[in-house]
């Protein structure tokens, strides 16, 4: 007589099962991701213009030519190459000669989103 070997139906039925009760609790997590993405680009665009003011800075105290007059925070915006000011705005604030301030970047398409703060030390004094 042959012996026979494999799963029984019931066996595959409590895979199926398994495997339909693990994907109804994953899958509201990968249906949301665009909110995440959403603030990581805020996030991102919020370090580029730390970044992009703490170079402005150097080269402002350094005597280039290239460095941008920064004395409200709306001005930290024209530093970047690519202008993300369609998506993206920083709250006006005016900023003291010398010293670091703290401006606001707001995602304009999505308000949900959580604001985020960065530093901008301002190469002249603000109005």
């Amino acid at each position: 007589m042959k012996k026979q070997s494999g799963f029984t139906l019931i066996e595959l039925v409590m895979v199926i099962v398994i495997l339909g009760v693990l994907a109804v609790t994953a899958l509201p997590k990968f249906l949301d991701l665009k909110t995440d993405a959403q603030q990581a680009a805020l996030n991102g665009v919020g370090g580029s213009l730390a970044s992009a003011a703490a170079i402005n800075y150097a080269a402002f105290k350094a005597g280039s030519a290239s460095a941008v007059t920064v004395d409200n925070c709306n001005d930290v915006l024209g530093l970047l190459q690519a202008s993300p000011g369609a998506t993206y705005s920083v709250a006006a604030a005016a900023l003291t000669a010398d010293t670091t301030g703290t401006c606001t970047l707001t995602n304009t398409a999505n308000t949900g989103l959580t604001a985020v703060t960065f530093p901008v030390t301002a190469t002249a004094t603000g109005s």
